[in-house]
Formats: C-alpha cells, sequence, structure tokens
C-alpha cells in the first residue's frame, strides 16, 4: 500500500492512498492563510482496515443502498450481501473501498498532478455479475480543484455507481460539528425514503421542507424536526437529492451544491455530470471513533456529499438506470472547488 501527496501552486495538499482509493488528508487555507486538514480520518492505515465508516474513500460497485441485498437485471435475481440492516450498502462486505487499487502518479506540464487508479472486480464478487474493470483519477489543479474523473467498463450487464465518500469539516478536522455550516444545494426535490433509508420510487418536492437547501441555510436549522418523517427516519439529513440539471447533457457539469463555514472563510463547490447527491450529515458518529491527532469524531462532527446515481435504482424503473452493459463505458466526473471568502 502506498500514500501519495499532492500539491498545487497555492498550497492546497491532498494525501491519499491506494487502499480503497482514500484521502486521508486535505489541507486548504482559512481567510488568514492558515491550512488546515478539513477530512475526517486516521493517522495511519489500521483504522482505515478496521473501524471506518468510508472515510475519504471510493465506494462501489454500488455507492449507497440496494433494497434487501437483491435485483433483477434481464430476468435473473442477483443476491448482495446484506451489510446495513436489511440492505446492501457501498457495494457490500468488501466493496471498493476496501481493495488495494493499482497507483500510478503523473504530471500534466505543470497545470496539475494526480494519481490514476485502476481495479479489476471479478465476475459475482460481492454477488455482482460481470468482471469489471474500474478506473478513478484524481487530478490537483491550480486553480484549486479536485477533479474526480470514474471510468469502467463489464463483460456482462451489471450495475455501477461510484462516488466518492469523503466527510468534511470546513473548521478543520475535530473542531467540532457542521451545524453552523451554510449548505446550499441545487436541488427542486429529492427521493424520499422509507425506514430502512431506500427509495420510495417518489420524487417529492423541497419546497416547504425541511430539505429546501435552494438558498444557502444553516444545516443545524432544521435537522431535528422529528415531525418530519424523512428527518426522523435519517436521524437528521441521509437522503438522495436529484440535481436540478436542466437543459445539460448527461456528460455535462452541472453546479450541484455549495458550503460555506463562516469562522474560517473556507468554501467548498461541488460539480458533477451525476444525477444525484447524497448529502449526509454525520448522524452515526457517536463519539466512538478516535481519528486523527487524538480527535474524537462525535455527533455530526462531519458531513458527506456523495455525487451519485439515486440510491437503488436497479429496482426502481422510474429512475435513471445504472446498468452498465458489454461496449459501453461508465463515465462520470465530480469536481471539488475551494475556496475563501474574506
Amino acid at each position: 500500500m502506498e500514500l501519495f501527496t499532492l500539491t498545487n501552486a497555492r498550497g492546497i495538499e491532498v494525501q491519499l492512498t491506494n487502499y480503497g482509493g482514500i484521502i486521508t488528508s486535505l489541507k486548504t487555507p482559512d481567510r488568514s492563510r492558515r491550512f488546515d486538514d478539513i477530512v475526517l480520518g486516521y493517522d495511519g492505515l489500521s483504522g482505515y482496515l478496521h473501524n471506518s465508516p468510508y472515510f475519504g474513500a471510493i465506494v462501489g460497485r454500488y455507492g449507497n443502498r440496494i433494497a434487501k441485498g437483491r435485483f433483477t437485471l434481464d430476468g435473473t435475481t442477483y443476491r448482495l450481501a446484506v451489510n446495513n440492516g436489511p440492505n446492501s450498502l457501498h457495494g457490500g462486505i468488501r466493496g471498493f473501498d476496501k481493495v488495494v487499487w493499482n497507483a500510478e502518479p503523473f504530471r500534466n506540464d505543470g497545470k496539475y498532478e494526480g494519481v490514476a487508479l485502476e481495479y479489476t472486480s471479478t465476475d459475482m464478487e460481492e454477488g455482482y455479475p460481470g468482471t469489471l474493470r474500474a478506473h478513478v483519477i484524481y487530478m490537483l489543479t491550480d486553480d484549486d480543484r479536485l477533479i474526480v474523473d470514474y471510468q469502467a467498463t463489464s463483460d456482462k450487464p451489471t450495475p455501477v455507481n461510484l462516488t466518492q465518500h469523503t466527510y468534511w469539516n470546513l473548521a478543520g478536522d475535530g473542531s467540532g460539528d457542521i451545524l453552523a455550516h451554510m449548505l446550499a444545494i441545487n436541488a427542486d426535490s429529492m427521493t424520499p425514503v422509507d425506514s430502512t433509508l431506500i427509495p420510495t420510487g417518489e420524487i417529492s418536492p423541497v419546497a416547504g421542507t425541511p430539505f429546501d437547501f435552494r438558498t444557502p441555510m444553516p444545516i443545524g436549522a432544521r435537522i431535528d424536526q422529528r415531525q418530519n418523517t424523512q428527518i426522523r427516519y435519517g436521524g437528521g439529513y441521509d437522503h438522495n437529492f436529484v440535481l436540478n440539471r436542466g437543459n445539460a447533457g448527461a456528460d455535462s457539469l452541472v453546479h450541484a451544491a455549495h458550503v460555506a463555514e463562516p469562522s474560517t472563510g473556507r468554501t467548498l463547490d461541488i460539480f458533477t455530470t451525476e444525477p444525484g447527491i447524497q448529502f449526509y450529515s454525520g448522524n452515526f458518529l457517536d463519539g466512538s471513533i478516535t481519528g486523527k491527532a487524538g480527535h474524537t469524531y462525535r455527533y455530526r462532527y462531519g458531513l458527506a456529499l456523495e455525487t451519485q446515481h439515486y440510491p437503488d435504482s436497479p429496482n426502481h424503473a422510474n429512475f435513471p438506470s445504472t446498468i452498465l452493459r458489454p461496449g459501453q463505458q461508465y463515465r462520470t466526473r465530480t469536481i471539488f472547488a475551494f475556496g475563501v471568502t474574506r
């Protein structure tokens, strides 16, 4: 296993490992030019091996949940590992977050540097059909963008939904909860879930609900409105938002989310070609994890914004398809852009 360090002209530093494609550290400046690590994780490999809730990882073959760990494709029912209540989560027991990827660093004429990762998932690994060849490229640019490109091919029809599962805290790792972070999500609707966090199949407007982030809102403003069934089911936010793509083509980037942390001025903007984004407010962090520098990760000490296709799409014909067939290429891009407000 290896650790790679990417730096840009302005001093931003990203560290990542080929175990799980995990981003282990990401340092950006605040408005006083103080650099802090803004992602949750561990100081060493052992934490990621034994006790990680997907900190910083590439997740797949299917990011998010599949109901009851099964789906039917072309008349055949496939059964997956059940590892999240009655459901399959993030690819199963040994998903892409728990494998060693082949990795090669590269540079591009001084404009950016990056790491190219490759992993071959064999036929029926974790119950998924087809040999899937996955490629993920991380690139850090001098205009303070971390670009993540995903590609895959398969020799049999199979569901694919890769994403990146970094937990962010723009005030700095271990600094406290994320409730004062201002969040905007470019979505007029979301996919409601049942009590096991599986989508019901509906597409519901966010207007008039705690899920309306169309204008910036403190994450903590409505997170505990337990009279809202969806908030109650998620213990806060753990839901897929349907991004407003307008007339943008399937391969076009759209602005998905904006996060701002008032005390430091740090900002994060997310752009993606994906149709959805999962906002998770760290509801299952409970103080039992000791992370980097001895920090205890308590309730809601980090947030995740996972660009994706919708959860449980193989079981919902009305959702955008996640089925990759032989001869096709899975290709998506997500950009994390870092900034500072004065």
